[in-house]
């Protein structure tokens, strides 16, 4: 599965929900998540439309190793 191109913030934080994760900061144009689930685990978000396609990677591949998921088991996950 492609990483989308057209992701935003907030959908990307609504998504991970699905995984725990709960907005618990918000500075500037930046949220910061959080889950308690396989210990507790921090990733920043910029509030972006759409997310750079670099940083999507990077946030996905971050999640994707706490969780321990590949990116495309991930992608599949949030998208179903």
């Amino acid at each position: 599965m492609k990483t989308p191109r057209d992701l935003g913030g907030k959908e990307l934080a609504k998504a991970l929900s699905t995984l725990g994760y709960r907005v618990t900061r918000t500075m500037g144009s930046h949220m910061r998540l959080t889950t308690d689930q396989g210990g507790v685990h921090h990733v920043t978000v910029p509030n972006h439309s759409p997310l750079r396609v670099g940083t999507l990677a990077a946030i996905l591949d971050e999640v994707g190793r706490h969780a321990g998921l590949s990116r495309e088991d991930l992608l599949s996950r949030l998208a179903g």
